[in-house]
């Protein structure tokens, strides 16, 4: 497990440093954002639903994400995602909890589209692929394959703001994020 985060760490820095030498010196190649992260029902436990009439509550999380931009429509999201809460079923009328488990992550973005509504405000629209790690319950390393797009909204050289939407193909369950960023 250390040598993956080693290896996941070196791999970041070498697209700073490339980007570094592909952007002009005014260009700002990292964004930092907090935002706010929402998990709904999975897919696999639909028929577990059904049949044990119980109902899964979306669990809140906080998100941390640092996006690398070494090419205009390029980007490199690498994200933290940290539970508020356990996850909570509600089965028979009574409310189950699980522990929660944080989340690390990372991937590929691009910008598929990009278009100015004023002087200095553009909205963004991107998608992209991404692998997450996450440990279970019995705290074996899982890794599921992610699918998500945002769409931002820009405003000067710094601000952003953005909601968007994802889905786990290796956990099978969606989630809505949102949060305000800024970028160096």
């Amino acid at each position: 497990m250390r040598n993956l985060i080693i290896l996941i760490l070196l791999f970041i820095t070498s697209f700073i440093l490339e980007a570094q030498e592909k952007q002009d010196t005014t260009a700002n190649i990292v964004e930092l954002s907090f935002g706010q992260s929402i998990q709904f029902i999975s897919n696999s436990k639909q028929l577990d639903i059904r049949n044990q009439e119980a109902l899964i509550v979306p669990t809140n999380s906080i998100l941390f994400l640092a996006t690398l931009r070494p090419d205009k429509k390029l980007h490199i999201p690498v994200f933290f995602n940290l539970a508020t809460e356990s996850k909570q079923f509600i089965v028979n009328g009574q409310l189950v909890n699980e522990k929660a488990s944080p989340t690390f992550g990372f991937g590929l973005e691009y910008r598929l589209l990009r278009f100015r509504l004023q002087e200095k405000t553009h909205f963004e629209f991107s998608t992209g692929t991404l692998f997450s790690l996450l440990f279970t319950k019995n705290d074996d390393l899982r890794i599921g394959p992610i699918i998500a797009g945002r769409i931002r909204l820009l405003r000067g050289e710094h601000f952003s703001m953005y909601i968007g939407g994802s889905y786990s193909i290796g956990i099978n369950s969606a989630g809505l994020f949102y949060g305000t960023g800024t970028s160096f």
